[in-house]
């Protein structure tokens, strides 16, 4: 919960790992993995900025299924993938490379409307599909072509 004059951004800028890192100066101070959010970011004299307890949290997981699932969107669910995506307006492309079984799926995502959200169309193989793509494990190479 933010308090008193605290912001969204502030908080982010707090918890998030890569803002620690982002200088050797700051890397130092901060001594612990910069992908994987702390438990603890330490305020005593000596340690103040110090991350601890990283692994402790299983954050990592939890980065990982947050940048996939709901940033570039890859949904998998009951061997149907579909492409969800909510990134950035300026984001003007983005690509993933997703092995199923022995397949590979080549999935681009364009975003030339410019927006955060919504599909307008897939396209495998250069053929419009609906956004519900049933996996197939056979050892093919998929090109996905997503247009937002």
């Amino acid at each position: 919960m933010l308090k008193n004059g605290e912001n969204a951004v502030q908080w982010y800028k707090m918890i998030n790992p890569i803002e620690h890192t982002k200088t050797k100066e700051e890397a130092n101070k901060y001594k612990v993995e910069p992908y994987v959010i702390s438990a603890d970011i330490y305020g005593a004299q000596n340690l103040v900025g110090q991350g601890g307890w990283t692994w402790y949290t299983g954050s990592s997981s939890w980065y990982y299924i947050a940048g996939i699932e709901y940033i570039l969107g890859l949904r998998i669910n009951n061997n149907i993938l579909s492409i969800k995506p909510c990134i950035p307006k300026n984001w003007d492309k983005y690509s993933i490379q997703y092995k199923y079984g022995e397949s590979i799926y080549n999935i681009k995502v364009n975003n030339i409307s410019k927006v955060s959200t919504g599909v307008r169309r897939v396209l495998i193989d250069g053929v419009e599909v609906e956004n519900k793509i049933l996996l197939d494990g056979s050892g093919k190479i998929f090109n996905i072509d997503v247009e937002m």
